[in-house]
């Protein structure tokens, strides 16, 4: 059994205490606990990341990464495997805050846009009855199951505390557009809930498509979440279609991805240019030395003709060409004689 140093333990506290970290954050901690960089010391970072989890093992737990699906960012942090009714004692949450927070999450994951939010108006007319477990036996069949006081006196005031304690434990987090949707302890937690409760999953990583986009034929059920969606069309020569019935996808490419298809194309016409400058540098070099074997042949057949008395006789077999050189020589020298 692997043995955690103090910098294990580190790790491990301070995710327990500061809750989900990004994954930049996470990997500064690591660097000044380690003294190693995360992202160029890849195996040395995943086997801390392999012992801690060999050991938090034996108590239920888990460090894991997970992806905030409204921006697509990495998180790192610590859950619990074990989702009993002793562990839910260690809530500071009460009975109807936590139907309450079900309530809300039921709402948001069976929402057929995929959004992944609700207003605030809207989570305050979410019902706590729905979170009743229905009865048994003989109360099940005279209808006896009875609604607990604290779920019908829960105010809409209680309510909307509960709505800002969530935010601020990221349980839930404000969107943009004014409206509610999961925190980053809600992704990280609900993994399981997600997949035993037939959440639809993403037709690209198979996680719980809550924020996602839907294919634009109707008749078709298939998820993407945006940031796979971008990672699967981003790319130039893939057709951008469905994966599911094939109907085209309106994915618009982003300008900065545009911009960067821009300079990669720059940087291989750049590449190209300068190997075609290379090539046609080299090719006049290569001619001046033909040129200069051929004017260096020429001289020794002169030099091999002059040795043998000037005589036209000779053994070697002279190009036409050469010859007429060496006749003009010739006459040159037998005019400066004369």
């Amino acid at each position: 059994m692997p043995v955690l140093c103090w910098r294990h333990h580190t790790l491990i506290q301070a995710l327990l205490s500061r809750g989900p970290l990004k994954e930049e954050e996470f990997h500064s901690l690591f660097s000044d606990v380690t003294g190693k960089n995360a992202g160029t010391n890849q195996q040395l970072f995943n086997d801390y990341l392999r012992k801690i989890n060999m050991e938090l093992s034996y108590v239920q737990f888990e460090l894991r990464a997970f992806r905030n699906q409204y921006d697509g960012s990495v998180y790192y942090g610590v859950v619990n495997n074990v989702a009993d009714e002793q562990s839910k004692l260690g809530t500071k949450y009460t009975v109807p805050q936590i139907a309450f927070y079900k309530g809300i999450i039921e709402a948001i994951v069976q929402d057929a846009t995929a959004q992944g939010s609700l207003s605030n108006i809207d989570a305050l007319y979410v019902r706590l009855e729905s979170q009743v477990p229905s009865g048994t036996g003989s109360e099940a069949q005279c209808g006896l199951s009875q609604v607990p006081a604290a779920f019908k006196n829960f105010s809409a005031s209680q309510k909307e505390k509960t709505i800002e304690e969530l935010i601020r434990d990221k349980w839930l987090c404000p969107n943009p557009d004014g409206k509610i949707g999961l925190g980053v302890r809600s992704f990280l937690d609900l993994r399981s809930w997600f997949h035993n409760n037939d959440v639809p999953a993403c037709e690209v990583c198979n996680e719980a498509a809550v924020k996602a986009d839907l294919c634009p034929n109707e008749s078709c059920s298939v998820r993407i979440h945006h940031y796979c969606l971008k990672r699967k069309f981003s790319q130039r020569r893939v057709e951008r279609v469905c994966p599911g019935c094939g109907t085209e996808w309106p994915y618009i490419v982003p300008k900065a991805e545009i911009l960067e298809d821009i300079i990669d194309d720059s940087n291989d016409l750049s590449q190209r240019q300068t190997r075609s400058q290379s090539q046609s540098q080299s090719q006049p070099t290569r001619d001046v030395s033909h040129r200069k074997r051929g004017r260096t042949t020429c001289r020794d057949v002169k030099a091999e003709a002059v040795g043998s008395g000037g005589s036209s006789q000779t053994s070697v077999d002279i190009p036409p060409d050469m010859r007429r050189k060496t006749t003009r020589s010739s006459a040159r020298l037998r005019s400066a004689a004369s």
